[in-house]
């Protein structure tokens, strides 16, 4: 087998390994921990927003880094293998599509904020700390997490691309963004309907 083909195949399992990890459903498991679904508390989302509201603050956090830790683990392991640059993203891609498109969860899953901090922690940091600092910024003003998460997904690929990244992060960048945006579609309508909750620490 040629060199270009063992890197394919290599590729395939790497990107069905993330999409495995990816599929964790963190907050699902801790909630159940202390006895609850959150799939039926608060927002009945998976993620780190209704477990800290639902569950408490410290699993929150916890769920919060597991589900980063998700993004950024596999396109770590990419990163630092003999496979092609380019492949970390397509990698990265596989892991937020696993949280929220979960094989676990029927295909379901959650939003895919943390899953894509962790992927872009890896893929490009320096965008990454724009995106945050948009995300404050909005938080400081309205405390609307659902309004940074939306405002920071939106400008990473746009800072992605002005730092430089290659075609191959840009565009993987992109397609994460749109996709979170669109999980984010309710949050849009009860954010124009003035009926969206603010976060309270």
């Amino acid at each position: 087998m040629t060199g270009d083909g063992t890197n394919i195949v290599a590729l395939l399992i790497v990107i069905g390994t993330a999409y495995l990890i990816g599929s964790i459903p963190t907050g699902l498991l801790l909630g159940k921990a202390y006895g609850i679904d959150v799939r039926k508390e608060g927002s009945g989302n998976i993620g780190a927003t209704n477990l800290y509201r639902t569950v408490g603050r410290k699993v929150g956090i916890i769920t919060l880094i597991g589900d980063c830790l998700k993004g950024l683990f596999p396109v770590l392991l990419v990163k630092l293998s003999a496979l092609p640059p380019e492949y970390a993203a397509l990698v990265g891609l596989a892991a937020f599509c696993g949280h929220v498109f979960s094989i676990f969860l029927k295909f379901k899953g959650g939003k895919g904020v943390a899953t894509a901090l962790g992927v872009f922690l890896a893929l490009a940091p320096l965008a990454v700390a724009i995106a945050i600092a948009l995300f404050a910024f909005i938080m400081f003003l309205w405390r609307y997490v659902s309004l940074g998460s939306i405002s920071a997904a939106a400008a990473m690929p746009l800072a992605v691309y002005l730092l430089g990244g290659n075609k191959t992060v840009t565009g993987v960048t992109a397609v994460i963004a749109v996709i979170v945006i669109i999980r984010h579609i309710e949050n849009i309508k009860r954010l124009l309907a003035g009926t969206e909750s603010k976060f309270k620490a």
